[in-house]
């Protein structure tokens, strides 16, 4: 019997949402953090086991659902002091619009992808010969590849994509896209920068629309992405469901946290009161208002009855990690 390891964890929520759609509301927000595997060669911030941190809107058909995953996911990076990054954003709608205004087959999209997939690593150039290596017709890439020359990384760029591929490309499709960057620019919490661009690809070939990476100088890489992937469900039940999800590496942000310095939280404090059995309710009253007053104050607070054998209960203590350990006493 053959098995396998779970590659993300985008397609198991899908699954449960295909058996207890009629249970959940609509729209369903999920958030999930568990451990995937990746057929990798394990190097910096790259692993063949990493723990994925999942948001995902389904049942959203409009890109309210886009705009509220980004401004979440770019809100939690900098309250961790993350700043300056890029949230590079794209729409598979234009690439494919893209590769059909230059001249190639839609056969052949997907392998002109994996070729445009690799510019950030070997440039305009290198892509062109792999292209025209790989049997394209000079004209289609030639054509194909002024237009990443042309468009600018910014809403304009959006714009002239909607002017330019006309007849190829739904104007609806830019101006939603046009809408989530706006929308995202006018209402973000942290220091970041939201970037158009037509070379993103992202691999999982179950993107529908929207596609969106986060890039940080730091690592040179991706550290997070996801997208819209409005036709899996629908696989498992027949009926297509809008969906959309974004995605944080868990290890990679941990590594970069780590590296510039970053010391983990330690545990609260942690306090004990030891009370004499039949305490009198104005003394237990006392007790209960001190211990209120430690928590505020940051501290993990328990109160327990005090035992026979107190010598052993204040080491079990102890072991539990209270090192401050209050008896309280009638009188």
């Amino acid at each position: 019997m053959d098995g396998g390891l779970r590659y993300d964890l985008t397609v198991p929520l899908s699954r449960y949402y295909a058996n207890h759609a009629n249970e959940l509301p609509s729209p369903f927000k999920a958030l999930q953090m568990g451990n995937v595997w990746r057929a990798d060669r394990p190097q910096r911030g790259r692993f063949r086991q990493f723990m994925q941190c999942d948001i995902d809107i389904l049942g959203e058909p409009s890109n309210l659902a886009e705009i509220e995953l980004i401004l979440a996911t770019t809100a939690l990076l900098g309250k961790l002091d993350f700043k300056n990054f890029t949230i590079r954003i794209n729409d598979r709608r234009f690439l494919k619009a893209m590769a059909a205004y230059s001249g190639f087959k839609e056969e052949d999209y997907d392998s002109v992808f994996i070729t445009l997939d690799k510019m950030d690593k070997i440039g305009l150039d290198g892509v062109a010969a792999e292209l025209k290596g790989n049997g394209y017709a000079e004209e289609s890439v030639e054509k194909y590849l002024a237009l990443f020359e042309e468009i600018t990384n910014d809403v304009e760029g959006v714009r002239l994509c909607k002017e330019k591929l006309q007849g190829y490309l739904a104007p609806e499709a830019a101006d939603s896209l046009e809408m989530i960057i706006t929308s995202v620019e006018s209402q973000k919490e942290a220091e970041f920068k939201m970037s158009f661009d037509p070379t993103l690809v992202r691999g999982m070939s179950y993107y529908t629309g929207t596609i969106f990476e986060i890039s940080m100088d730091e690592f040179g890489g991706s550290v997070g992405g996801g997208g819209r992937y409005d036709k899996m469900i629908g696989k498992f039940t027949g009926q297509d469901t809008p969906a959309v999800g974004f995605s944080i590496g868990f290890e990679r942000i941990v590594m970069l946290l780590l590296e510039r310095g970053y010391e983990v939280p330690t545990s609260k404090p942690k306090k004990a009161f030891l009370i004499e059995k039949k305490l009198p309710q104005e003394k237990l009253l006392e007790v209960l208002e001190e211990a209120r007053k430690e928590r505020e104050a940051g501290r993990q607070v328990m109160i327990v009855n005090m035992k026979k054998n107190k010598k052993f209960q204040k080491e079990q203590l102890a072991e539990q990690g209270y090192t401050d350990i209050t008896e309280v006493y009638n009188g």
